[in-house]
């Protein structure tokens, strides 16, 4: 692929309901599982077949999904949350992906240029993303963007993204 067919490069908002969007959404993201940086399993069935309904019923979810020729090659899933320190809404971004034989042709920047458009459109004061320290493609490419880790105070140091899987 050359720069030059990202001519025909869509970004449009997923609608849950429409089960076109649905199965682009569920190939992008289980390409993106499979990948060494999404985990390296695929989606199980169940996840599968739950989640466009599942995201539908979320309160500020969306997706943005990337098409060139009409094909899904990337999206970015995320949510909207509250800065208490802002009193203002935020974007969290939580899955950012472009399939492997798409990279490199600026469908993640224009996947970025869309999520901040609708940030604004939102009322959004940030946004917010996670990325793995080892992932340092992505990391440059944030960074590029003007992203980057934050801390509050220096000697308190720079947050980290914590979980608890929970059975």
């Amino acid at each position: 692929m050359s720069d030059a067919s990202v001519l025909d490069l869509v970004i449009a908002p997923v609608d849950f309901a429409h089960p076109a969007d649905v199965a682009g959404l569920v190939h992008v993201l289980d390409a993106y599982a499979r990948d060494p940086m999404g985990g390296g399993e695929p989606l199980s069935a169940d996840v599968r077949e739950r989640l466009g309904p599942a995201m539908a019923q979320v309160p500020g979810a969306f997706v943005m999904l990337a098409r060139v020729d009409g094909k899904p090659v990337g999206l970015a899933t995320c949510f909207m949350g509250f800065s208490t320190f802002a009193a203002r809404p935020l974007v969290n971004i939580h899955d950012l992906s472009v399939l492997p034989a798409h990279r490199g042709h600026g469908i993640a920047r224009a996947l970025f240029a869309a999520i901040e458009d609708e940030a604004r459109a939102r009322g959004a004061c940030k946004i917010t993303l996670e990325v793995l320290s080892g992932n340092h493609r992505a990391k440059a490419l944030y960074q590029s963007l003007g992203y980057g880790d934050y801390q509050l105070d220096p000697e308190a140091g720079h947050a980290q993204f914590w979980q608890k899987r929970l059975t």
